[in-house]
Order: structure tokens, then C-alpha cells, then sequence
């Protein structure tokens, strides 16, 4: 069979299975797509992903470094930032996150990592301007709208953070979350 051909139905075969919660299964198939065609990091993101379910955090990382150095992606490196979050290494997983979202402004996971982590840090005032271009592209988003006037309440501008809940409760009156952010903001 094809390299490319069997690298492709091996990696779809992956995607399934690790979608389906087959672990020992998806691993297989990412396996021979990686030994089938090293040139793209899917197969290590998906290979990474299952020894972060796992709990392999030292196997995560070695994969996701692996794919970042077939492929710089911000897939790669916001699943570094993650592992470095699990093991406490917060100021390098900021700096990854900082690297993933500049490749790509809108990977939400790396974004809500980032508030977690900037929180931890006492580096929100950093983390704000990934939040407002994130809402530039996507205004209606009211998960990062929140965690902006989350931000913003914490930082100590409170107009702002007024501003932003009130934007979500126009959009959605029942949202419970923002209503009490602004009640408390008040």
C-alpha cells in the first residue's frame, strides 16, 4: 500500500478510535501512521493526547515536543503548556501559551489555559489583550467574554467588567454566571 495512503487511513483510524474512547486502539493506529510518514505531527498530537488520559505526563510531553518538531503548531505547543501546568512549571507553560496563541489567536483552548495559568502567576494584565483579540474575531463568545470580565474584576476595573457582563446578559439573560459577576461588580 501507498506510504501516503496508509499513513492517512491509519491516522483517520486514530482520530476514530480516540473519539470513540478506544485508547489501546487509536495508539495503535497512530503508531503506524507516525513509523508510515514522519512528516506531519498529527499522529503525535493524537499519541500525546492519549498519554495525557493515561496520566504519562512525561510521555505527553516528550510527544507534543516531537510534534512541535515535526510541525510547529499551536496545537503542539498549547499541549506542552498544559503538561508544564500539571507539573508546576506555570512561567514556562505561560510562554508556551504565549507562543501558541501568537500562531493562532483563536486555538480557545491555549486562551483559557492562559487565564488559568496568568491567574496563578498574577500575570492577568498579561493575558487581557489575548482575550480582546480573541473577541474581535469572535464577539459572541460569551465563555471568553466572561473569563475577560473575570479578569478585568480581578485586576480591578470594574466599569469595564461591568461592561462586559452587562454584553453577555443582552445576549443571554439567563446566564446565571454573569449576572452574579455583575452583582458582585457592583
Amino acid at each position: 500500500m501507498d506510504n501516503s495512503l496508509d499513513y492517512q487511513i491509519n491516522k483517520e483510524l486514530g482520530e476514530s478510535y480516540l473519539f470513540m474512547g478506544e485508547l489501546d486502539k487509536a495508539e495503535e493506529h497512530y503508531k503506524k501512521a507516525a513509523g508510515s510518514n514522519g512528516v506531519h505531527a498529527e499522529p503525535y498530537l493524537g499519541l500525546a493526547t492519549i498519554a495525557v488520559q493515561k496520566g504519562e505526563l512525561q510521555k505527553a510531553h516528550s510527544l507534543y515536543s516531537k510534534a512541535s518538531s515535526v510541525e510547529a503548531s499551536d496545537k503542539a505547543l498549547a499541549g506542552l503548556a498544559l503538561v508544564e501546568a500539571e507539573i508546576g512549571s506555570l512561567e514556562k507553560a505561560f510562554e508556551l501559551l504565549q507562543q501558541a496563541l501568537t500562531l493562532k489567536p483563536s486555538n480557545l483552548v491555549a486562551l483559557l489555559a492562559m487565564v488559568q495559568v496568568g491567574h496563578g502567576l498574577q500575570r492577568l494584565q498579561e493575558v487581557l489583550p489575548y482575550l480582546e483579540a480573541y473577541l474581535e474575531v469572535e464577539p459572541e463568545n460569551n465563555d471568553v467574554r466572561f473569563a475577560l470580565a473575570g479578569c478585568l474584576k480581578t485586576l480591578g476595573h470594574a466599569s469595564e467588567a461591568q461592561e462586559h457582563a452587562r454584553r453577555i446578559l443582552e445576549q443571554d439573560p439567563e446566564n446565571t454566571a454573569a449576572g452574579e459577576l455583575l452583582a458582585n461588580v457592583a
